[in-house]
């Protein structure tokens, strides 16, 4: 008898608050990761904050609930990765995973050769978006004219390298290779980049692994991996989850009383006395103190706090009801971890 895959039968949803962050695995697309981390929460509402290739493994912060208000942040935010160049030949896709379109001899990759690639590939750059990647171009994505073997023209983004580290390494698929460790702003494509330094180097490369160490200060030692959380009973899963404040939790933190909480919560804004909200800032994170709750984030102008992406009462009585921690965090996600 034929059973039932569990990931068809159907599950009760339920709402679930928070932040995971998950180690993913190679091979899996981010949604396809994103919805089996779901499935294993029962969780209504879900979203991930920026596209890892399948290639790709290492940190993706996936957003539950209320935390889903939040996540334009982690796509905004600057990365670290960690890559192998295989050098001497170009693909298709800038990756393994295409067909080789061209094969160079590769010089000897010295010591000085390396600092040259280093000097030349940090600071500012330009770099032209890769075809086989989810820009949209007159309402498609890039990918879907590369399938068709079609190249269309596309404008160079501004992107920032800011710090790069290069040496050599071994690898049975290269003549030789390189890895590299990539501190960068968003926006920026690492197949691009490297085969923008195997082009640099005049033999060719192309993206022999590629693995997500850091995002918006996340990093890949909180992660949990999905055979770790399938092994979990629901209640370890839900511990996993870091509190919706910690996407917040690099800004100022500001407290209010109950009447002016009620009010901020209605979109008003607060009017206080000089200093009273701090300095002026882009954006701070708003507890409440009865209850104690996070309420959301805003911004400071002129002594004003001014209200921008808000909890609705019911994700703050379902987070209070889940004892999710909800005093302000003023250091890193690290230090929420620890408070999960």
């Amino acid at each position: 008898m034929t059973q039932t895959s569990p990931h068809r039968q159907k599950i009760q949803r339920r709402p679930v608050h928070g932040v995971l962050l998950l180690d993913k695995p190679l091979g899996l697309s981010s949604n396809q990761a994103l919805q089996k981390a779901k499935w294993l929460l029962r969780a209504d509402k879900a979203g991930h904050t920026g596209t890892l290739d399948p290639l790709a493994t290492g940190v993706l912060p996936l957003c539950f609930g209320a935390a889903t208000k939040f996540s334009q942040l982690q796509l905004d935010a600057d990365k670290t990765y960690e890559a192998v160049l295989l050098l001497g030949q170009k693909t298709s896709t800038a990756d393994a995973e295409g067909e080789v379109i061209e094969t160079r001899p590769v010089p000897t990759i010295t010591p000085e050769l390396l600092a040259e690639m280093t000097r030349r590939f940090t600071g500012p750059l330009a770099q032209v978006p890769p075809m086989y990647s989810a820009l949209k171009k007159d309402g498609k994505a890039l990918y879907e004219y590369a399938r068709k073997g079609e190249e269309v023209e596309r404008e160079a983004r501004h992107i920032n390298i800011y710090k790069l580290n290069m040496a050599p390494a071994h690898d049975p698929r290269a003549q030789a290779a390189i890895k590299i460790v990539v501190s960068c702003s968003k926006g920026t494509y690492i197949r691009t980049l490297g085969e923008d330094i195997g082009e640099a180097i005049g033999c060719g490369a192309h993206l022999g692994s590629l693995r997500r160490l850091e995002t918006g200060g996340y990093t890949d030692g909180q992660c949990v991996s999905l055979p770790s959380l399938e092994a979990m009973s629901e209640a370890e899963r839900e511990a996993c989850l870091l509190p919706v404040q910690s996407l917040v939790a690099a800004y100022p933190a500001v407290t209010l009383g109950a009447d002016d909480a009620g009010r901020f919560l209605s979109g008003l804004r607060r009017r206080g006395n000089a200093g009273q909200w701090g300095p002026d800032a882009a954006l701070v994170q708003v507890f409440g103190t009865d209850p104690a709750a996070f309420l959301g984030s805003a911004h400071v102008t002129a002594d004003e706090l001014i209200p921008g992406r808000l909890l609705s009462p019911i994700e703050i009585q379902d987070m209070l009801a889940a004892r999710r921690p909800v005093s302000p965090v003023s250091s890193s996600p690290a230090a929420s971890a620890a408070m999960a």
